[in-house]
């Protein structure tokens, strides 16, 4: 394990979205199941590595610490609020292996709030007022989605119902539902989730970049702890928008493409980044349809009917800690969950 010795008190100011605009930090990694680590493999980072914030955060008017404590001597230590959000769940074997996850992951790891993008939770395409109940009564807090928000029709009646699920922000006024909701924590402290969708390959919406600094001001008053899904095609614009919210918001998570990245960090400003989050659902499939006919379409360029895959489940999340008083990340962790990995969970808090 890294050894972590003080830092330096960083220069700057809080910005007016909560964080500070400046800091100097630097990454820790830190494995956190011993058995993966070898003498060869201090450098490797895979799933279960928590990436932590180095660094003393500057005091200010939302708060710092305890003079000669182990945070404002510069120790990453990780405690506070902690945010699972699970990418793109994908027909019914993602809710299946959602809802059999989720309880022993949220005892064993203190988590305080469960964000999910279900846009293709129903069918593998769109979301049913059925499937989003049964995400949200299985533990999720705020459902967020993207360009499959109205593949079913009925969301379109259903998300003016529920305010908790969420479609990109940056549709055009007049859109039914909202980009934006305001959740509590199991330790009611307030958990502000925004929900964007990019414009490079994807459909010509409102700029994101305009849009998000937009809902960022209307719940600023409320919460201090923001996480954004950015819900885009192109690494370039995820990137992009990682460095546009360093600093404003808590954490900026990319979901869409199904495939999950290897980038997780936390900012220098202080925002946990990942460029896509991965997807909970059937991994052996083409980003969650059958390989057959998702193959034949590449060969001949033919319609084909794309059907829901149902091999090697797995959950893809990454779980979030965040200073629950100044809005900052504290770690950013990558989960990559097969069903073994969540039966075993499920065993081992049974015999608990």
């Amino acid at each position: 394990m890294p050894v972590m010795t003080p830092a330096t008190v960083p220069a700057g100011t809080r910005s007016k979205y909560g964080l500070h605009e400046r800091a100097r930090s630097a990454l820790v990694r830190e494995p956190v199941r011993a058995d993966r680590v070898g003498a060869d493999q201090h450098d490797v980072r895979g799933p279960g590595t928590v990436v932590r914030a180095k660094g003393r955060h500057p005091r200010g008017e939302l708060g710092g610490h305890r003079p000669g404590s182990l945070a404002a001597e510069g120790c990453a230590i990780m405690v506070g609020m902690k945010i699972l959000f699970v990418g793109d769940v994908v027909g019914k074997p993602g809710r299946q292996i959602l809802r059999r996850a989720l309880p022993a992951l949220v005892a064993r790891r203190g988590i305080d709030l469960v964000v999910a993008n279900v846009e293709n939770a129903a069918g593998g395409k769109g979301v049913t007022r059925e499937v989003a109940e049964a995400i949200r009564d299985a533990g999720v807090g705020v459902m967020t989605t993207g360009n499959h928000i109205w593949d079913k029709k009925e969301a379109i009646d259903y998300i003016g119902l529920e305010p908790r699920l969420l479609r990109p922000a940056n549709f055009p006024a007049g859109v039914p539902g909202a980009g934006r909701y305001v959740a509590r924590s199991e330790r009611h402290e307030p958990v502000a989730v925004i929900n964007v969708m990019g414009r490079i390959f994807m459909n010509p919406l409102d700029n994101p970049f305009h849009v998000v600094r937009a809902e960022l001001e209307a719940v600023r008053p409320e919460a201090r702890v923001v996480v954004v899904d950015f819900h885009a095609e192109a690494t370039s614009e995820k990137l992009a928008m990682g460095w546009h919210l360093d600093g404003a918001v808590t954490a900026v998570l990319g979901t869409h493409t199904h495939v999950q990245t290897a980038d997780e960090r936390v900012l220098p400003n202080g925002t946990a980044y990942i460029t896509d989050v991965g997807m909970t659902g059937p991994h052996d499939s083409i980003i969650g349809v059958r390989t057959g006919a998702a193959l034949q379409r590449f060969l001949d360029g033919m319609p084909a009917r794309f059907e829901t895959a149902t091999g090697d489940a797995r959950l893809n999340a990454v779980l979030v800690t965040a200073d629950a008083a100044t809005g900052a990340a504290r770690g950013i962790e990558r989960l990559s969950l097969s069903t073994a990995d969540v039966e075993a969970q499920a065993a081992a808090a049974g015999a608990a």
